[in-house]
């Protein structure tokens, strides 16, 4: 195995990073136990997760099955650098109470107790910014960030789903209080989702973060082989669901169903990929914070699907494209299309012919 620096840091980290968030959800307690054994017997010190991953009912539950396998011992802790996020709300499902998600200084309190309890272990290596929270400003979360170092419980701060300009502005509001500031990002990337070389990573690369690609195989198309040749197959859980059954489906026609039996929204329609609103079309943007006005060309010669978790209000983000039905459409059709002037006129002077 590889090791690099975690960005301008001293932490080695191995070049794969473990991801979890289907542990619990799609893979038992047991199985992700195997899992973890495997991947640190190849040499990956890397885990990553979220306080959310277990979703629904069961939020937290990842979490739960990784401190289970610490309790394991064998040095299983210490040879982990371990990763989480914050954001997402963890009230109970079905309730909505302030201070449980976003990332004010009440909320990363509460939620970095409650994961280090759930995580069997008393500091979490890296403690990232799970997505862009418009309404607290960096002051008031960077405060936060630095007593809990000086508390023991986080070593380092990252973030995840961050625009070029997010970054900037963390990384400079830490730079005036003599903080570090953000170590990483973790964004979508990979062949067929390429939009964070445009900021992302440019920025990253200014200000020292390591970039940690999530979504790698694109929800498994990208590691998929149709046995009659083709490139994709549209089967599976993980590969209908998401941004690459997204893409499937459009190419694919309407009778392409989800995993849940149900007609997604845009499918088929020419090739271009739609922004679609997972709530049902309350009209939130749910794009990645990064997405912006980028046009991006798809494998099948569309604009590419813009989606992904939750990202705040439609209002707060680069207004592009056209908002209809709680979908976003991006660099696609008549909607979005700059209009064009009309050419001027001609003019033309007539001359008399002597004889």
């Amino acid at each position: 195995m590889k090791y690099t620096q975690l960005g301008r840091t001293g932490l080695k980290v191995s070049r794969l990073v473990l991801g979890t968030m289907n542990f619990g959800p799609l893979t038992g307690e047991s199985e992700s136990h195997a899992i973890m054994d495997s991947a640190l017997d190849a040499g990956i010190n890397y885990f990553d997760t979220a306080n959310v991953y277990g979703w629904g009912g069961n939020k937290g539950r990842t979490e739960e099955i990784i401190g289970t396998w610490f309790a394991h011992g064998g040095g299983r802790r210490e040879k982990t650098v371990l990763a989480t996020k914050v954001y997402g709300s963890m009230a109970a499902e079905g309730e909505s109470w302030p201070n449980y998600d976003r990332l004010s200084a009440l909320n990363i309190r509460r939620a970095v107790d409650a994961s280090l309890k759930r995580l069997n272990t008393d500091h979490i290596d890296v403690y990232q910014f799970h997505h862009v929270d418009r309404r607290t400003p960096f002051e008031e979360i960077w405060q936060a960030i630095e007593v809990l170092v000086q508390q023991g419980k986080i070593l380092y701060a990252g973030s995840s789903n961050f625009p070029g300009w997010k970054i900037a502005q963390a990384n400079e509001t830490a730079a005036r209080s003599g903080r570090l500031g953000l170590v990483s990002e973790q964004c979508l990337y990979n062949l067929a989702e390429r939009r964070a070389e445009m900021e992302v990573i440019p920025a990253a690369e200014a200000y020292g973060l390591g970039v940690i690609p999530w979504s790698p195989l694109h929800g498994g198309p990208a590691g998929r082989r149709d046995p009659q040749g083709g490139r994709i197959r549209p089967d599976g859980l993980r590969a209908l669901g998401g941004r690459a059954g997204e893409q499937l489906r459009t190419r694919a026609g309407p009778g392409v169903r989800g995993p849940a039996g149900q007609a997604r929204p845009g499918a088929g329609r020419g090739g271009t990929g739609l922004a679609a609103d997972p709530a049902g079309g309350d009209g939130t943007d749910r794009r990645p914070a990064y997405a912006g006005a980028a046009r991006v060309r798809a494998a099948g010669g569309g604009a590419g699907a813009v989606r992904g978790g939750p990202g705040g209000p439609g209002r707060d983000l680069p207004r592009s494209g056209a908002v209809a039905g709680g979908l976003r459409l991006v660099g696609a059709g008549p909607a979005t299309a700059r209009r064009r002037r009309p050419p001027p006129r001609r003019r033309t002077s007539v001359r008399a012919h002597r004889p």
